[in-house]
């Protein structure tokens, strides 16, 4: 039996590794994105290896649009059972600057759409009696500086993720969540420009406060997500996983 996974924010970086992954495990993959055609490149990546893949657009804020997705997700591939919550978007800036907007953008991709995604897929894995649901959060869960919003959001992230790996558990269902530190992503090129610093500069820099001394890459955290989704991982839950070349609290 084939079972399928959603991976939100899939159509590039750590979500387009984390799907690619998750096909070669053996799963049937959800590319879910803003715009399904982003997910183009990130479907054709897995279908070229033998996968089974499918592109789908869905704001993860919007609980129609997630209803809808997840709907047409179990019709076209089976009974979603692993979800990987890792749409996200960045809206950096000081306390005192930081707009209302700015705030509620960045709280609604990731914690509201997590929940509306969790809540959706729920259904499938307790009837199946088997699911996987693994959240993104972020070294920001601890403090960073002019991410008051996204350092509140990954935070976040960790107390859902335990809650649910409390609620769910009885039922087969495991919630677990991957620390990234930093990642050489196309968000992290963002960063780079907004600073006005070259993007060699900056991953240079960061590597120097790295133990291991490199940037991490998407596929780092993808390697953790599939542990995860994994059998192997059945008696895990409810834990956060730091994968950022180094000792986090």
């Amino acid at each position: 039996m084939t079972r399928t996974a959603i991976v939100t924010g899939a159509a590039r970086g750590i979500g387009a590794a984390t799907a690619v992954q998750l096909a070669a495990d053996g799963f049937a993959v959800a590319v879910l994105d803003l715009d399904a055609e982003a997910c183009a490149g990130t479907v054709a990546a897995i279908e070229a290896t033998g996968g089974r893949a499918i592109a789908v657009g869905a704001n993860v804020a919007d609980s129609a649009d997630v209803a809808s997705a997840v709907a047409s997700v179990a019709d076209e591939l089976g009974a979603p059972t692993v979800l990987v919550n890792n749409a996200g978007i960045l809206r950096d800036n000081l306390l005192f600057k930081m707009t209302d907007d700015d705030w509620d953008a960045v709280l609604g991709v990731h914690l509201r759409g997590a929940f509306l995604m969790s809540r959706a897929v729920q259904g499938y894995q307790v009837k199946e009696g088997w699911g996987r649901i693994v959240n993104l959060s972020s070294t920001s869960a601890l403090g960073n500086r002019g991410q008051a919003n996204y350092a509140a959001a990954k935070a976040g992230m960790q107390g859902f993720t335990k809650t649910l790996a409390i609620e769910l558990g009885r039922y087969g269902v495991t919630a677990n969540a991957v620390a990234p530190g930093f990642i050489q992503t196309d968000m992290t090129k963002a960063t780079a420009e907004r600073m006005g610093v070259s993007f060699e500069d900056f991953l240079a820099g960061a590597a120097k406060e790295i133990p291991v001394g490199r940037p991490g890459q998407p596929e780092d955290v993808a390697a953790a997500v599939s542990f995860f989704c994994s059998e192997a991982a059945s008696f895990v839950s409810g834990q956060v996983l730091y994968v950022a070349g180094g000792p986090k609290a």
